[in-house]
């Protein structure tokens, strides 16, 4: 008996300190429920601002090196070949040209030349003469002369002149390039039929089919074939090589001939990075074009 009255004697004195430590606890975890409400809401606003920062940063590691703390909206990563007028207004000019033809001459070859540029359009073409024999002047009574953007250095191949001066940045406005010899017959040459099919081929990597009756081949894959407006392969014997519907590459398909190559801006982006610096003829360079 004595016992159990002290039992609840003990208790009656715990019970209203329990209480009171329950009660401050739950008015404590209210608190600080409260004051997790207001940091958590912190967070998300820090969370915003983060998230807001990042594409302005990813743009600034896309700029070209150079350009990082310049200010956004005069950055300027591309150009084109349009001559700017030193007095007067551009804007009169309201067609531009939308492909280049670029070949690299000599005096010598001036006939030539002269009937390769009279089959482009100048409204369709900029025209662009890399002189190797730095002869400039004696160009001067051709008629298209004014227009065309004249580059010189004396024994150079249109390889070297194309890496130096076509950076696929500068010609990226322009949809086809015609990268050319000077010594080319065009008799039969129209440049906007030319044009119609390959866009509607699809070829971003093409070139004319010779005339075996007027001009020299040297890959039986670039020859005319009558009956048919473009090929892709051979069908025939090539020395020790039996060309067939089979065949995935030189000399039965897959490669133009470097003397007359046609480049869309996209293939051209990629070729572009292949012309090695020391790269003189092109040779061999034809061989790794192919699309299989």
């Amino acid at each position: 008996m004595i016992e159990s009255r002290n039992h609840k004697s003990c208790l009656r004195r715990v019970l209203p300190v329990l209480f009171l430590l329950s009660a401050g606890f739950f008015t404590g975890s209210v608190l600080l429920f409260s004051d997790y409400k207001q940091m958590i809401s912190g967070w998300t606003s820090v969370k915003v601002v983060v998230r807001d920062t990042r594409p302005e940063t990813c743009e600034t590691e896309k700029r070209p090196k150079g350009t990082e703390t310049l200010p956004k909206g005069i950055v300027s990563s591309l150009s084109d070949m349009e001559m700017r007028s030193l007095w007067g207004d551009d804007k009169k000019k309201t067609e531009k040209p939308k492909h280049v033809l670029a070949m690299a001459v000599g005096i010598k070859q001036k006939l030539s030349v002269k009937k390769i540029v009279q089959k482009f359009p100048s409204t369709d073409f900029v025209l662009i003469l890399f002189h190797y024999d730095g002869i400039i002047d004696e160009w001067r009574d051709m008629e298209w002369h004014h227009r065309a953007i004249h580059i010189s250095a004396m024994n150079q191949t249109k390889w070297w002149f194309a890496k130096r001066f076509l950076h696929p940045d500068i010609v990226s406005e322009y949809d086809y390039i015609f990268l050319w010899d000077e010594d080319l017959g065009v008799d039969d040459f129209h440049a906007g039929r030319y044009l119609s099919i390959i866009k509607e081929e699809g070829l971003d990597i093409s070139q004319p089919a010779l005339d075996p009756e007027s001009s020299e081949v040297h890959h039986h894959l670039t020859t005319r074939k009558h009956g048919s407006r473009i090929h892709r392969k051979v069908v025939r014997k090539i020395g020790q090589t039996r060309c067939d519907e089979n065949s995935k590459g030189p000399p039965c398909t897959g490669f133009v001939e470097m003397m007359a190559p046609v480049f869309s801006k996209a293939s051209w982006r990629c070729t572009w990075h292949m012309i090695q610096n020391d790269l003189v003829h092109g040779w061999g360079l034809d061989f790794q074009l192919g699309y299989w």
